[in-house]
């Protein structure tokens, strides 16, 4: 895909739930007069507001957001498939602007944007079904079993508490009598933009108040009332996620109300841990706070200016 010669520019904003990235990505798009791409794979789903945090139309104050509401929920979508679209998408914009911003906490798609995916066989639908059957009726100990006898590499370094990615592991092993890792090659892939990139953070209990506000905003605004209307559609991937699996739990009679608005708070926590963890590990990524406006846009325009002499 050649559409550039490396004069536009990725501005790429990540960083853990309730961190305050809306907030400052419609700062940068009217700064730079352009458009964002929401790389929140959950806010794809038109069905899920409410628990997704999804900017609302006030929030968004005019600018427009890409891949919001751009999916159904019984929709299978992936990273792979979201790579290529956003590359299309880009392909479209870089004709009208310099500089696009494309901004989430999902980790997977932000990388598959900037670096690619492995190209994975196919795989039967039906062996990731029963998969999430088991999971769903024995919890993750007998696919980490699995996934251990079968791809101890990748076994060592998944996300162990992540069952999307435990099943996605054992359906590429299991329909391929190969291991997962023997896909994932890593090798990056060439783009024909710049890609510059900013982690947004806070101190740790600033951020975990912010998401205990967050929760306690979302329960106001209906969450009980949104899961109990995707309720049917609970062993979709999109919904194994925080702040709908844990009120699925409540309707089914697992554990009382109280219980479940203190998971809720617990497991968002958890959560933006596990997305920090994540982004860290990429050391080409430099952080800010949210409120360091200045440094930003400093920073920002000292890679452009640098990209271009």
């Amino acid at each position: 895909m050649t559409f550039s010669d490396k004069t536009n520019f990725l501005i790429v904003v990540v960083g853990p739930t309730a961190v305050g990235k809306t907030d400052l990505c419609v700062q940068l798009a009217r700064h730079y007069h352009t458009e964002i791409i929401s790389a929140d794979s959950r806010q794809f789903y038109k069905e899920m507001s409410i628990g997704t945090a999804k900017p609302s139309a006030e929030e968004q104050q005019g600018i427009k957001h890409h891949f919001i509401d751009s999916h159904q929920i019984t929709a299978e979508y992936n990273a792979g498939a979201y790579e290529q679209d956003v590359l299309a998408l880009l392909q479209a914009l870089y004709q009208k602007k310099q500089t696009v911003i494309l901004t989430g906490g999902s980790g997977l798609y932000v990388r598959a944007v900037c670096e690619g995916m492995d190209e994975m066989p196919e795989t039967d639908p039906a062996i990731r079904e029963q998969l999430t059957a088991l999971y769903q009726q024995q919890g993750m100990e007998p696919l980490l079993t699995q996934l251990q006898q079968l791809d101890p590499f990748y076994y060592e370094r998944v996300d162990k508490a992540n069952p999307q990615r435990v099943i996605r592991a054992l359906e590429v092993c299991l329909s391929s009598g190969q291991p997962y890792s023997s896909f994932r090659k890593k090798e990056q892939q060439e783009r024909p933009f710049q890609i510059i990139k900013i982690g947004l953070n806070r101190d740790r209990q600033e951020l975990y108040d912010r998401i205990d506000q967050r929760m306690d905003q979302m329960l106001a605004q209906g969450l009980l009332q949104e899961a109990e209307a995707l309720y049917p559609y609970r062993h979709h991937n999109a919904l194994q996620t925080v702040g709908y699996k844990e009120i699925f739990d409540f309707l089914e009679g697992k554990y009382d109300w109280e219980e479940a608005v203190r998971l809720l708070k617990r497991n968002s926590r958890r959560y933006a841990k596990r997305q920090l963890t994540w982004f860290h590990k990429f050391p080409d990524y430099t952080w800010f706070h949210p409120d360091q406006w200045e440094e930003i846009v400093a920073f920002i325009d000292k890679q452009i200016s640098a990209s271009q002499v």
